[in-house]
């Protein structure tokens, strides 16, 4: 009985002491977090375009070097109220971010995705491609007018 007792004993510590042989299973592996394959994904299929004006009434869009803080104002006045819903400034929601949206867009293509969301959508290949990265989530007509639209714009700037 001792003899199995020590038999034991040694092969125990035999199999601990050995050598770890890992595994590699073929397949699928996680090590990337859902939003660095999400900002992957976004680079790949949305391109940056600031020569694309989009689809709609807007076909030019003159910045002033400051921005104006009156307008900003009433842009922000009617962005809390109804695109926050679906747009944060630094924050993926339903609808991308719009912090630097300038540095991604032209001024006209934004207003006219504010102004011209339907149209947008079935025309333009930016618009369509981000259609398919919020899975489908459509922009509504929220039917703003061009001074509203402008208001957002500028608002858009000081984010």
């Amino acid at each position: 009985m001792k003899n199995l007792i020590a038999v034991l004993a040694l092969g125990g510590i035999l199999l601990g002491c050995g050598e770890k042989k890992e595994e590699k299973k073929g397949g699928f592996e996680m090590n990337r977090t859902k939003k660095e394959v999400q900002a992957e994904k976004a680079k790949e299929e949305v391109p940056v375009d600031l020569d694309n004006k989009g689809v709609g009434p807007i076909t030019s869009v003159d910045f002033g070097a400051e921005i104006d803080t009156e307008l900003a104002a009433q842009g922000e006045k009617t962005y809390s109220t109804i695109c926050i819903a679906c747009h944060m400034a630094e924050q993926r929601m339903i609808g991308p971010a719009l912090k630097g949206v300038y540095d991604r867009r032209s001024p006209e293509w934004v207003m006219n995705m504010i102004l011209n969301p339907d149209g947008m959508l079935k025309e333009d290949p930016i618009a369509k491609a981000l259609l398919k990265e919020y899975n489908n989530a459509i922009m509504l007509n929220q039917n703003l007018s061009k001074e509203e639209a402008r208001a957002i714009a500028e608002y858009l700037r000081t984010l």
